[in-house]
């Protein structure tokens, strides 16, 4: 069983049977046939729809293509991932960190991101002198710096907030 996603939120059951094919629990009734490079024909109900396959990121399981020149992106889960989100173990209900806190008092010595910059995690992000050695804090996931609550020369107490996503 895979789910297909579209960007506007339609989604669809696919189901794979040996000799068929289920869509929404229907059977799949398309004629489809290759034209070339990643480029299909399709007849759905009398009508004719030629589909490119533009992009295709296998990791993320997200596809892009051309139908009749207008593109639609679609993301699909397999069973695998349908199972994560039941048993709620998905990415996308990953709990997010929303600040970056002091670990230790000190004093800050450099500021390394600016509102509105986009950083990776791991990235550098502040350096902090704590009992006279300097530490560089680093972003812990992915996001885009939304304010920062101190500044250059500040000392700052453990656990108080410096960067907010």
């Amino acid at each position: 069983m895979l789910q297909v996603k579209t960007a506007n939120d339609k989604t669809w059951q696919v189901d794979i049977q040996k000799d068929a094919i289920l869509l929404n629990n229907s059977p799949f009734n398309w004629d489809i046939a290759p034209l070339g490079n990643n480029t299909y024909h399709i007849i759905h109900n009398y009508k004719s729809y030629t589909a490119e396959l533009v992009q295709a990121d296998y990791q993320a399981k997200t596809f892009t293509f051309k139908i009749n020149g207008t593109t639609h992106t679609v993301s699909v889960k397999d069973q695998f991932d349908l199972l994560l989100d039941k048993l709620g173990m998905s990415n996308a209900n990953a709990q997010k960190v929303n600040d970056v806190k002091a670990p230790m008092p000190g004093l800050i010595l450099d500021i390394k991101v600016q509102p509105g910059q986009e950083v990776k995690k791991g990235d550098p992000i502040m350096i902090l002198e704590a009992m006279k050695m300097e530490n560089i804090l680093k972003s812990p996931g992915d996001g885009v710096v939304k304010e920062i609550k101190v500044a250059v020369k500040q000392n700052v107490e453990k656990g108080q907030v410096l960067i907010l996503f």
